[in-house]
């Protein structure tokens, strides 16, 4: 008998995944051969298709940490197919993230896998499914980064690099909103199982609100200088430079033209 977590059907990735994969690696042919007056259009889809990408390996480490804390019905929920349409919003998910990034340049956190968390004992599992999504962003990060901290971005062309660096710091920036712990995003329901329930109670009517409350504190002028100093910071680590992220955001709004290239990558 074949149970909800066994069906070879709940864990076939989705037509629709790798569709967004095969967008993903034909914009990327497009953005490293240098079509003519189409880079910028190759690198939008290349990010677009990219942050998609990381969407669904985002919700699909969730939902994989919850079938193996003993969440079974992940499976039939079609959690484990990559389809982004069965995590996804369209508007909260797809149109919005893009409109943040076009707006500030920032990975505007996405996408829902619902757990049915009384089927999983044990804080420690809880803590880890949701610290499971962000670390998918952070390790997406570390490979699109890759080429960088390990020397090899030398003969890259100039376009194909500012993609990747504007990319992964997307992948930062998202890593890092859904880390904080308010309530709402991954980073409360990691700290969550640990707090006293009267605490758990009296924050659970802000969940709705976390990302909002977010979002205006980095309207905050203070607030979003040490936002964006934490993730200059943290792409330095990976030997990406302010200049190579503003300038794969300039290629991203194509239809601003393509960035003058005045200084040469190092």
């Amino acid at each position: 008998m074949t149970s909800t977590s066994t069906h070879p059907e709940h864990h076939r990735i989705s037509p629709v995944f790798l569709g967004i994969v095969a967008v993903m690696g034909i914009s990327a042919w497009a953005v490293w051969s240098g079509w003519t007056g189409l880079t910028g259009v190759a690198v939008f889809f290349f990010v677009v298709s990219g942050w998609l990408v990381s969407l669904c390996l985002h919700e699909y480490a969730h939902a994989r940490t919850a079938l193996r804390s003993g969440d079974i019905s992940v499976g039939a929920k079609g959690y484990l197919t990559l389809n982004p349409l069965k995590y996804t919003h369209a508007m909260l998910s797809i149109v919005l993230p893009v409109i943040f990034v076009v707006l500030g340049g920032i990975g505007l956190p996405g996408g829902a896998v619902y757990i049915e968390r009384a089927r999983i004992h044990g804080r420690l599992k809880h803590s880890l499914i949701s610290a499971a999504g962000p670390l998918a962003n952070a390790f997406f990060a570390a490979l699109l980064t890759a080429p960088f901290w390990l020397g090899q971005m030398t003969d890259v062309p100039y376009a194909f690099r500012y993609a990747l660096a504007f990319l992964a710091m997307l992948q930062v920036t998202a890593a890092l909103l859904n880390l904080l712990p308010v309530p709402g995003l991954d980073g409360y329901g990691v700290v969550e199982p640990w707090l006293p329930e009267k605490v758990r109670r009296q924050a659970e009517p802000f969940a709705p609100f976390g990302l909002l409350i977010v979002f205006g504190c980095l309207w905050i002028p203070e607030v979003n200088g040490v936002f964006w100093d934490v993730v200059n910071t943290l792409m330095r680590i990976f030997d990406v430079s302010e200049l190579d992220v503003s300038y794969g955001l300039d290629y991203f709004r194509f239809w601003q033209g393509e960035p003058e290239i005045t200084v040469t990558p190092v």
